[in-house]
């Protein structure tokens, strides 16, 4: 059985209607299984991190990370991907 490959997305900017629609959107058009979600908005800025399965997605990792960032800049936010091996040995203390 083939290993569950995972990636961290997250979402920063001004809260606005639809951010978790078009970024949900994007992932299931993609493949893209939602694992776990968090989300806040604090003194009106959203933050959304996002655990995601990316074993079976449609595109390559390139394009979907071009995918999110080109709906990130029409909406006036950051929207980053990172295979989790990347983001944990980034976030480790």
């Amino acid at each position: 059985m083939q290993e569950m490959e995972k990636a961290v997305i997250t979402v920063l900017g001004q809260d606005c209607v639809g951010i978790t629609a078009k970024v949900c959107t994007v992932l299931a058009e993609s493949n893209i299984n939602i694992l776990d979600i968090s989300q806040t908005i604090v003194g009106g800025y959203f933050n959304m991190v996002m655990v995601v399965d990316i074993t079976s997605m449609k595109l390559g990792y390139d394009e979907i990370s071009e995918k999110l960032n080109t709906l990130g800049n029409e909406m006036g936010l950051k929207v980053k991907i990172q295979h989790t091996k990347i983001f944990d040995a980034m976030h480790r203390i």
